[in-house]
């Protein structure tokens, strides 16, 4: 808790910041909030909210998280894929002599971290959005005049507030993550592919990125326990501090160890995360590869059928 008006709930997919039950916004009905407890751990904050409200609890929240998980994941794998494969071609058409096609090492980094910029920036606005209805419990009209105030005080920039902040944590991690990942498969040869062997690698490649980026994702936090302040409880919605401000305000009131915050906590988010999307996403892939191949045996088999009965016919 970083503040005493509204928090940051992340549920595995998104981070949403919610008002708190002494703020001016309205009172949260949940047990565990109202309950003044604290958690030691992961696990135990688990196990006190299941015991609290239910174990369905543990996925409150989940349908608006979708409507924006959904198109920004589509986004980021299709952009990541369709780059790398590109990259790769035109890495490989330039070079002489070249038997077979390589994927140098940076083309993931580059790649994922190009698909990230522009899956956040497209989610930016509808992230705001989504605060503001969540957080005033905004219809449809209101979110409008809503929107018109934070255009009036900062442009349509506004839209985009804490889009800096989130690259700053995103691209880093995206880079880190496909470089790992990539080099984590190629331990395994085709035939070695499999659904358990994406999902391992998924998870040791997002559990080092997780690592290296922490301090990114303490700053980021940070900025939208502050951003959320004013987007919720101001009519002057202005530009929060810095990254560079909030970097210093951590290091002069934690240290190093301060950066690093929350470690557990986000490698027992990430890594579970990482390995269930990678995957789901290369076995779709397979799937799809293999029905289009089988498909298209069969069309040939039926065009060759079909030549042989004209030919018979003449």
């Amino acid at each position: 808790m970083l503040s005493n008006k509204c928090y940051l709930y992340c549920n595995g997919l998104m981070d949403h910041i919610c008002s708190c039950a002494n703020g001016q916004g309205a009172v949260s009905d949940s047990t565990w909030i109202k309950a003044n407890g604290k958690f030691s751990g992961t696990l135990d904050a688990m196990f006190k909210i299941s015991q609290a409200e239910g174990v369905r609890s543990l996925w409150s929240g989940l349908s608006p998280t979708l409507v924006l998980a959904v198109p920004a994941t589509i986004v980021y794998f299709v952009s990541y894929e369709q780059l790398r494969f590109y990259m790769k071609d035109k890495y490989n058409s330039v070079k002489i002599n070249t038997v077979h096609s390589e994927q140098p090492f940076w083309i993931p980094m580059v790649a994922g971290s190009t698909a990230r910029v522009w899956a956040a920036t497209l989610v930016s606005p509808l992230e705001l959005i989504r605060t503001k209805m969540q957080s005033q419990k905004l219809n449809y009209a209101e979110i409008t005049q809503a929107l018109k105030i934070v255009i009036q005080y900062n442009g349509i920039k506004g839209l985009w507030m804490g889009l800096s902040s989130t690259l700053l944590r995103d691209v880093p991690f995206s880079a880190i993550y496909w470089f790992n990942y990539e080099c984590i498969k190629k331990l395994y040869s085709d035939s070695q592919q499999s659904f358990v062997s994406n999902f391992v690698s998924g998870a040791i490649a997002g559990s080092i990125a997780a690592f290296i980026t922490i301090p990114f994702d303490v700053v980021k936090t940070h900025r939208q326990i502050e951003m959320g302040e004013k987007q919720i409880y101001s009519d002057n919605p202005r530009e929060s501090c810095s990254t560079w401000k909030t970097i210093k305000k951590i290091y002069a009131q934690g240290g190093v160890k301060g950066l690093f915050t929350g470690l557990t906590p986000r490698l027992v988010k990430v890594a579970p995360a990482c390995a269930i999307m990678i995957s789901t996403f290369e076995h779709g892939k397979r799937f799809f590869q293999t029905y289009n191949a089988n498909r298209a045996t069969v069309d040939v088999n039926h065009d060759i059928q079909w030549l042989n009965q004209k030919r018979d016919s003449v």
